[in-house]
């Protein structure tokens, strides 16, 4: 059996941030007849779930970069990997060194919080307004992230490359730490940096979904830098039009863009050899 792994922002969903029809049309069709399919994003469940409400998932999904792995049909999170204690403090102490502010995400039976000290930037205004208002997102400010009570899971900071470097090296090599890097697709000289626990990350989320179902087989779709984890350990891995070039030079072979439906084009063609 093969499995079926998509990346959201860049590769299945288009510059709009938005599912076409045509593409749910497809995977909705191709899951009916058998198709293995998830996704997994650096998304948090609020937004992925409202952007994916169409689709009839019958695997758990792959969120924040491998960090949850949420179960559409319970809706709940059945592997939640934590960033320990002593590792908080390091974040915590190294944000406050190069003055980068960003959210703290934790969660508590089974509830998601998006944890912030001060919104200093108005990426980080952005973010909030759209969470309140676009995805009904739980916030909650705390005078100091490290006195956090909740199981602290991932950290996440938005703003120019040139802000976010000096914090990314002090950070990347310390032990027991996953750290991505990387552009924003939607918006020029805008990056993100993400921190989570080192026992996470999208190749360990999908070799998890792997084993629990007895796949023997994984293909995956990506676009950027956060993807490639996932690639080293799919026997086919594709990379959109639009992707990083990075991200070409590690893909298999490279399909239509994500505004034209590369994905999907892509399963339409494995439509002959499901069970349906």
């Amino acid at each position: 059996m093969e499995l079926f792994v998509s990346d959201l922002d860049g590769t299945l969903l288009n510059s709009k941030a938005q599912l076409s029809e045509y593409s749910l049309e497809v995977i909705n069709r191709l899951i009916d007849k058998g198709l293995n399919f998830t996704i997994a994003t650096a998304r948090a469940v609020n937004s992925a779930s409202k952007i994916l409400s169409g689709v009839n998932f019958k695997l758990p999904i792959i969120l924040m970069n491998g960090v949850l792995i949420y179960n559409t049909e319970s809706s709940k999170y059945e592997k939640v990997y934590t960033i320990e204690k002593e590792l908080l403090k390091i974040i915590c102490s190294e944000k406050d060194k190069y003055d980068v502010n960003g959210f703290m995400y934790t969660i508590n039976r089974n509830e998601l919080t998006a944890n912030y000290d001060s919104i200093s930037t108005p990426q980080m205004e952005r973010s909030y307004n759209e969470g309140v208002t676009v995805y009904n997102k739980k916030y909650r400010q705390i005078k100091n992230l490290f006195e956090v009570e909740d199981d602290v899971i991932y950290f996440a900071f938005t703003n120019t490359k040139e802000k976010l470097e000096p914090l990314y090296n002090s950070l990347k090599k310390v032990e027991g730490l996953e750290i991505t890097f990387y552009f924003d697709i939607y918006t020029d000289d805008l990056w993100y940096l993400e921190i989570f626990s080192s026992d996470a990350s999208k190749r360990n989320a999908v070799m998890y979904i792997r084993d629990k179902y007895n796949f023997d087989q994984i293909s995956c779709f990506g676009d950027n830098t956060n993807d490639l984890p996932m690639f080293e350990i799919s026997d086919h891995k594709y990379a959109v039009q639009n992707a990083n070039e990075i991200v070409k030079q590690k893909c298999d072979k490279i399909i239509d863009s994500n505004d034209n439906d590369g994905v999907a084009k892509l399963l339409i063609t494995m439509e002959g050899n499901l069970n349906g």
